[in-house]
């Protein structure tokens, strides 16, 4: 009987330390068997904003090759020809403006002697109807001084050859007033182009020297000395071409302007001659 509760305790005992063991493994078993709730789906973010378009910013580029470059970097030589082409473009224009303002003057006066000139009841009430420094007035003057002067030794020669000497003399007076200017014109057509191949010439020499020092043709080197001729030819031919152009155009209102002139001469020159002369008083014989 001892012996069965003996047996008794002894599987009691073992019960209870091998519960502790066991509870862990259900325990486990049960968390396992659980189901899991499915894990909260996280909301979706927020689509990114379309980045901002960022401001255009003007850049600047400064043109190294440029005329300013040309100024800065080039040497004496290379200012004097840029200036020598300033200063011929400068006179060709302003002798092309100011003969186009003479000529446009001149043809006023011509249609103020048509109208005026020859519906006055002398010649020299004609000729101070007409505006100073007129050339027209000048003519008429002229004529008129030819026939009050016709005496003393100008009595020898014949009074039409006079006249027709004095009218002539004046009109070439006018003409040689309408060539001012012209011979800068031309002048600066003829050479223009050479003072720029000049500058040609040199730059290409700078060109070449900078070549010989770097020891290779390299874009860097040349670009700058390449580009000054190309300017320097660029200038040359534009200040040549309208000097070129300006002569001929002036050349021909020259000659529109003059064969008004020579008309009003040729006019006065058979009014002079048909106007009544005052006789010579007689000398009183000794």
């Amino acid at each position: 009987m001892l012996k069965i509760i003996r047996l008794a305790g002894l599987a009691a005992a073992l019960l209870m330390a091998a519960g502790p063991l066991g509870l862990p493994q259900v325990a486990s078993a049960q968390q396992q068997a659980q189901p899991v709730a499915p894990a909260a789906t996280p909301a979706p973010a927020a689509a990114p904003s379309a980045p901002a378009a960022p401001a255009k910013a003007t850049e600047v580029v400064e043109n190294p090759y440029g005329l300013e470059a040309l100024w800065k970097g080039g040497d004496i030589v290379a200012r004097i020809t840029l200036g020598i082409l300033v200063i011929m473009s400068m006179g060709s224009w302003y002798v092309i403006i100011t003969k186009v303002y003479e000529q446009a003057r001149m043809g006023a006066q011509a249609r103020q002697a048509e109208k005026t000139f020859w519906r006055a009841p002398s010649v020299r009430q004609g000729a101070e109807g007409l505006k100073g420094g007129s050339p027209f007035r000048f003519i008429a003057e002229s004529g008129l001084e030819a026939s009050s002067t016709h005496t003393g030794l100008l009595g020898n020669v014949d009074l039409n050859t006079w006249v027709t000497m004095s009218i002539q003399r004046a009109i070439d007076n006018v003409q040689s007033r309408t060539q001012d200017g012209l011979a800068f014109l031309a002048t600066v057509g003829s050479t223009a182009p050479f003072v720029g191949l000049f500058g040609t010439v040199w730059g290409i020499y700078h060109a070449l020297t900078a070549i010989g020092i770097a020891g290779q043709a390299s874009i860097d080197k040349v670009a700058g000395p390449v580009g000054e001729a190309l300017i320097m030819t660029a200038l040359g031919l534009a200040v040549a071409v309208p000097a070129v152009l300006g002569y001929n155009w002036l050349i021909r209102r020259n000659k529109t302007a003059m064969d008004a002139v020579r008309g009003f001469g040729a006019d006065l020159h058979a009014v002079l001659l048909s106007a009544p002369k005052t006789a010579a008083p007689a000398h009183a014989r000794g």
